[in-house]
């Protein structure tokens, strides 16, 4: 990697493109070749929040006419992808003079920022030329690691004295950020440093990660992406095996209810709402479904009860809801009921039963739904003449 970052120092110095370099976007130059991790600094001491590479394979990425750069995908021994990683070499200039600053970044499959390290004997300074402290290096990290964050719309005059590297007095009108804010996201001594890489991390290389990351697209990566617990991997794989009437790609049946029964309450929701009534139709998905209902929280209860309006219900979720009426809050008893009104099958000895278990308006809201079948058996008319003798009282 040290020697990635010789070469990165080249091409930044000459400023300009690799002879005979493609016009397309990015170029595989180099093959797949071993992962060298070696001679790196590890400022944040989290080096495993990244899997174990053994391969990598370099794509040349043009910026621009005059700029290209190589880009460097992390593979695992079977060739499946793993994270993207850059060896940066940048310039820092202000008040007339540069000083070299010398970076790995890594992203995520979809070019979302993780971290970073520096390559050994390449520490990062200040503008008094003082060492990064510790607490520099983890500013640095929760810095880059806001997508969105107010470097974004902001020019580096807008932060910086002319003169000088200190923050300005006076504040950009067009951000409407307040000084104390704007401290929030620079390191003192480092404002020109935090803004050039944040906006290194947060550039136009995403997309051609996406781009790089498309042509993997297949039917393993999504179900890694499905099965990894990251929502954003989830979310993009969902995109590629749920069509817009969301109907489930087959063969992903098995991840998507993985999912829906995991700890991630949004993206199970999202699924919740946006997949076809058919993947929740029949007595096993049904009794699937009952399943999670009673095991999520109270926001996945009401989504599940509201999509219970799309799908033919079965006998055994009818007799469920009947069973879960009584003891319903306002909210849910006010989905339930329609759900049972609409019910064909409806188990009325079964919810008689519930005329003494129900508060008087739930009790009420039975009474007449009984009413309305008519019923014939002679259990659930006894009950319904014991409520009547009751409320007469």
């Amino acid at each position: 990697m040290k020697y990635l970052r010789v070469v990165l120092l080249i091409i930044g110095s000459t400023g300009g493109a690799l002879q005979g370099m493609p016009r397309h976007p990015f170029a595989d130059t180099a093959g797949i070749r071993t992962l060298d991790t070696s001679n790196i600094h590890d400022v944040l001491h989290n080096r495993d929040v990244l899997p174990t590479g053994s391969q990598q394979r370099s794509f040349s990425i043009r910026e621009n006419d005059t700029t290209t750069y190589q880009l460097q995908l992390a593979l695992d021994k079977a060739g499946r992808p793993l994270y993207y990683f850059r060896n940066i070499f940048t310039p820092v200039c202000y008040t007339g003079e540069c000083k070299p600053v010398f970076i790995n970044f890594y992203w995520d499959l979809l070019g979302n920022y993780i971290r970073y390290d520096l390559p050994e004997g390449e520490p990062l300074t200040k503008l008094d030329h003082k060492v990064f402290k510790p607490a520099d290096y983890e500013k640095l990290q929760e810095i880059l690691a806001k997508p969105n964050s107010l470097l974004a719309d902001l020019k580096i005059t807008d932060l910086i004295v002319p003169g000088t590297e200190n923050l300005a007095d006076s504040v950009d009108a067009r951000t409407g950020a307040t000084l104390k804010t704007i401290k929030n996201e620079v390191i003192p001594g480092a404002v020109y440093t935090c803004y050039t890489l944040w906006q290194i991390a947060h550039g136009a290389v995403i997309t051609e990660m996406e781009r790089i990351t498309e042509t993997y697209n297949n039917t393993t990566l999504l179900h890694r992406f499905l099965s990894s617990g990251n929502y954003q991997y989830q979310y993009w794989a969902l995109g590629k095996v749920m069509d817009t009437h969301g109907a489930i790609t087959p063969g992903f049946e098995t991840d998507i209810r993985n999912i829906v029964s995991g700890k991630n309450i949004f993206i199970a929701r999202y699924i919740l709402q946006q997949v076809h009534p058919d993947f929740l139709t029949g007595k096993k998905q049904q009794r699937w479904l009952w399943e999670i209902y009673t095991a999520s929280s109270y926001p996945a209860q009401i989504t599940i009860l509201r999509k219970l309006k799309t799908i033919p219900l079965q006998a055994e979720l009818i007799k469920q809801l009947v069973n879960t009426f009584s003891n319903a809050n306002t909210e849910q008893s006010g989905l339930i009921l329609p759900l049972l009104q609409q019910a064909p099958g409806l188990p009325l000895p079964q919810l008689a039963e519930q005329l003494t278990n129900a508060d008087a308006e739930k009790a009420a809201s039975i009474y007449t739904l009984l009413q309305q079948r008519k019923p014939e058996n002679n259990y659930v008319k006894k009950l319904m003449y014991n409520y009547e003798k009751q409320i007469n009282q």
